[in-house]
């Protein structure tokens, strides 16, 4: 009975993630070390050569994760190595719009220090510019981190009402 037990949960953990879950979990992961943990758990399957939208998701759970990190050294690491895969996966897909909001949440939230906010303008330009175009689940999606968006002012948020 433990095998079994112990072989359920390391398949559950080694599949990759579906995009939905993920999604849902986004919103929280930066609120507790408990959530970033979990976040970060969950992507640990994900490799480069999955869907690029895990990948940057991935990305930003590493990113996330290094603002808990105890050690200087650790979290300066930590928040390179996240960054660098992020650019990465942008790079691969530069028109991908939820790739952009990855980015952006990322950026807004990170302290000016670390030097990684330069795409946010072009970031809110490109989802501004390309909200209209999306499937209704990725619509509905974006209009919930647009609205509790730090970036957007509030006459800039009218594009997803």
């Amino acid at each position: 009975m433990k095998a079994l037990l112990t072989l359920f949960l390391w398949i559950s953990f080694a599949v990759t993630p579906d995009l939905a879950s993920i999604r849902k979990m986004y919103s929280d992961v930066a609120k507790s070390e408990a959530n970033a943990k979990e976040f970060t758990a969950k992507l640990a399957a994900v490799s480069n050569n999955d869907d690029k939208i895990l990948v940057a998701y991935k990305a930003a759970s590493i990113l996330v994760d290094s603002k808990f990190e105890k050690k200087l050294g650790e979290k300066i690491e930590r928040f390179k190595e996240g960054a660098k895969l992020l650019e990465a996966t942008i790079k691969s897909d530069p028109s991908n719009i939820e790739m952009r909001m990855i980015r952006l949440s990322v950026q807004e939230d990170v302290p000016a220090i670390t030097g990684y906010k330069k795409n946010i303008k072009e970031d809110k330009k490109f989802i501004t510019t390309y909200y209209a175009g999306q499937g209704a689940t990725l619509k509905e999606y974006l209009k919930d981190f647009v609205l509790q968006s730090k970036s957007f002012s509030e006459k800039e948020k009218q594009f997803v009402k």
